[in-house]
């Protein structure tokens, strides 16, 4: 459901020779070009870091240090393929969603991921037409009101496309406990999104 709805948009402020220049000034520590690829990969970047969290104040410290990681390995990064822009999106975007994983990990560590209430609410037909009609800010904020272990399952599952085996191996859970918790998580996103829908005067009964 939430797939239809992410979208990172990318401002094309820089060329393909615009930013191998800067990637390759980047290598060899030169901090206007840090500026240039900080500033112009920003809102890319934060818009992937936004889902794996609730506060704004984790998705930038979340983004912060996924850019330390950037320009301390960028002198290893070749592109995948020919287009040079996609291809440093994708790199990018891999040590972002890497970077949100290790935050997970270090703030649940060992602790038990929430359960959810026993009761499921059931949408309606014309409710879920209703959903497709959420802006995509929307959709972001009900991801980010997830319990953290279902957010992160959701996010790598559903738009990083990581297999269940891969998500058991980089959050340290079982392959089952990763299907469940993406069960859990689609059921209360819905949920929320269902809210999102009622009047104002309806929303804090629900």
């Amino acid at each position: 459901m939430a797939e239809r709805y992410i979208s990172e948009i990318l401002p094309e402020l820089l060329s393909a020779d615009e930013l191998t220049h800067h990637v390759g000034a980047c290598a060899l520590n030169k901090r206007e070009s840090q500026k240039v690829i900080y500033n112009s990969f920003y809102g890319y970047a934060m818009a992937i870091c936004d889902r794996y969290t609730k506060s704004q104040e984790d998705a930038v410290e979340i983004l912060n240090d996924g850019f330390l990681k950037i320009f301390r390995e960028i002198h290893h990064y070749q592109p995948a393929y020919t287009d040079v822009v996609s291809s440093f999106k994708g790199w990018l975007r891999k040590i972002m969603v890497y970077t949100a994983i290790d935050h997970f990990r270090k703030n649940q560590k060992h602790k038990v991921l929430m359960e959810l209430d026993n009761v499921v609410y059931q949408l309606e037909a014309d409710t879920e037409d209703a959903i497709d009609k959420l802006s995509h800010d929307e959709i972001i904020r009900a991801i980010q009101e997830l319990s953290p272990g279902y957010r992160t399952v959701l996010n790598l599952f559903i738009i990083d496309g990581l297999s269940h085996e891969e998500i058991s191996g980089k959050l340290g859970i079982s392959t089952g406990t990763s299907k469940s918790n993406l069960s859990k998580a689609r059921r209360q996103l819905q949920k929320i999104l269902f809210r999102y829908h009622q009047p104002e005067e309806t929303r804090n009964a629900i």
